[in-house]
């Protein structure tokens, strides 16, 4: 066999290969980035802006919640996690019925209402009261551990992250050194 026609079989070899072992690596190193980290989700579709006048925190009827579009996003979104192997150690959500509905419908674990992740847009809350809450929270994130899923509202992932996303938006937020980007499952 002539060295030309050896050197393309062998390239044509290991081009094989790489096309099965690349998409492993890169789907474990992918993993392997969340060890430690944040991923901050805004809440799925919800039609609207804000909440109605008479909000009430613990009646869903009187809150902005998931159309049945933020339903299909949500589970769509789960899938896609579930498909790249992410496992959260936990799972905290806003109070707001919309969060709750968007952790639940993710399929990714036990929801855990958390009053630091809620919403201070329209001044139901207090932005002094809750950020403290949310960085000691933050600041307990184990930095070896499997990655935390915070389920919240625009303002609070823009607060902390300082990055803005659309319904359904995913952003990926190191505790230990404040670095952030926005993350496609």
């Amino acid at each position: 066999m002539s060295f030309g026609r050896l050197f393309r079989a062998t390239a044509l070899c290991i081009a094989i290969l790489l096309s099965f072992a690349i998409p492993k690596c890169f789907a474990d190193a992918s993993v392997a980035l969340l060890t430690g980290k944040v991923l901050f989700m805004r809440h799925a579709l919800a039609p609207g802006n804000g909440d109605p006048d008479h909000f009430d925190l613990s009646d869903c009827e009187t809150q902005r919640n998931l159309s049945e579009e933020g339903i299909a996003q949500a589970k769509e979104i789960g899938a896609k996690l579930n498909q790249r192997g992410i496992v959260f150690s936990e799972v905290f959500s806003s109070e707001w019925c919309r969060c709750q509905q968007t952790a639940v419908n993710l399929n990714v674990g036990e929801v855990i209402p958390f009053r630091g992740l809620n919403s201070f847009y329209e001044a139901h809350f207090s932005e002094d009261d809750l950020l403290p809450l949310l960085y000691e929270k933050l600041w307990h994130v184990e930095s070896s551990g499997n990655p935390v899923l915070m389920v919240t509202h625009f303002v609070t992932i823009q607060a902390v992250t300082g990055r803005s996303v659309s319904s359904g938006g995913l952003v990926l937020y190191d505790p230990e050194t404040g670095e952030s980007i926005k993350f496609t499952p």
